[in-house]
């Protein structure tokens, strides 16, 4: 069984989990034809539909004893958890119609970070708060919070700066947006929760015979699939309400389905790859790496916004800002390492 002597390599896998999970979005600059859910819709049924199964059958040997062995409860943790997160997509949309993607982002971001990485610790290691590693931890996880909300002061300045901070009128008042973004945060927590919580279906995986490194797949398929459900009737619903379901048919979109297949390939495997990462970061892989991952994501995110010109014309102070928060966030990242080492 792999430890936390391991927490290289893990350290490792979550810098590519996060790059590849604050990329996946990138394909989406290129379905311009498509409304944004015809491209959801589109990637829930790869991400969500076809590669969680796909993938922890070929990777869980006998997985019908597995579940059988963990038990319908274990199972219905991570579904439940599923479905939680995939009712919180809802509120994605709606928080970053109510007060833009860069304040919705932080936001959700931050409250996932620190509720998804605090709540496994106080619940499940509670002899370690207090220690110097606990303590290292709770810093850590608020420099996250506090680079994210830097991040979100520059978002703003931006949104400000382009003229997009101003919408149209009957939007959703902010702190109704800002309500949105917290329901949002911890539905996002939840896929941290599946995963910490599923300790008896990883388990069972275990002695049927996968590997360590992949027997958190277990869990995925039921926490993936019951969050495709909430997700796939949001987008259809959009679709009807907005009449853009023969988006789909539009001439010269079919490589778009390849583009959100690719979508679907970065986050999933960057989820994955978060999985196997909590493995080799030993027992409090989940408390130290959801922080992590959620700073690295808002990283990439940050570094990608700047190279596509999201930035472009909007002054030299909202860079600065955000080039602060992202500062914040590295610093973030180095002291939870060092928990990591602690611990």
């Amino acid at each position: 069984m792999h430890t936390v002597t391991s927490a290289p390599l893990g350290l490792a896998l979550l810098v590519l989990a996060g790059a590849m999970n604050g990329s996946f979005t990138l394909p989406m600059k290129f379905t311009r034809k498509w409304a944004w859910e015809n491209t959801w819709l589109a990637w829930t049924i790869f991400a969500l539909g076809i590669f969680p199964p796909v993938l922890t059958f070929a990777t869980v040997p006998q997985l019908s004893q597995v579940y059988a062995k963990a038990g319908a409860v274990a199972i219905l943790i991570p579904a439940a958890c599923g479905a939680g997160w995939g009712i919180s997509q809802v509120f994605f949309g709606l928080a970053v119609d109510a007060v833009g993607i860069a304040l919705a982002f932080s936001v959700i971001l931050g409250t996932a970070a620190a509720v998804g990485s605090l709540i496994p610790l106080f619940d499940q290691h509670r002899d370690k708060v207090f220690t110097s590693g606990g303590l290292l931890v709770l810093l850590g996880v608020a420099l996250v919070l506090a680079g994210v909300g830097v991040c979100a002061v520059a978002g703003r300045k931006r949104e400000a700066a382009l003229g997009l901070a101003s919408g149209p009128a009957g939007k959703p008042s902010v702190m109704r947006g800002l309500l949105f973004c917290l329901i949002s945060g911890l539905g996002s927590a939840l896929v941290n929760f599946g995963l910490a919580y599923g300790g008896p279906v990883i388990a069972a995986a275990r002695d049927a015979g996968a590997s360590p490194l992949w027997a958190p797949n277990a869990v995925w398929l039921p926490l993936m699939c019951s969050g495709g459900v909430p997700n796939l009737l949001y987008c259809i619903y959009l679709a009807r309400k907005n009449e853009t379901g023969s988006k789909f048919g539009t001439e010269g979109t079919t490589y778009y389905w390849a583009l959100a297949a690719v979508m679907a390939l970065f986050w999933f495997g960057s989820t994955v790859l978060y999985g196997v990462s909590t493995v080799e970061l030993g027992d409090l892989g989940t408390v130290l790496g959801w922080p992590l991952f959620m700073s690295l994501i808002v990283i990439t995110a940050s570094v990608w916004g700047v190279l596509t010109g999201e930035w472009k014309n909007t002054g030299k102070q909202p860079l600065r800002v955000m080039l602060a928060g992202v500062v914040v966030l590295i610093f973030a990242i180095f002291v939870l390492s060092a928990a990591g080492r602690v611990l």
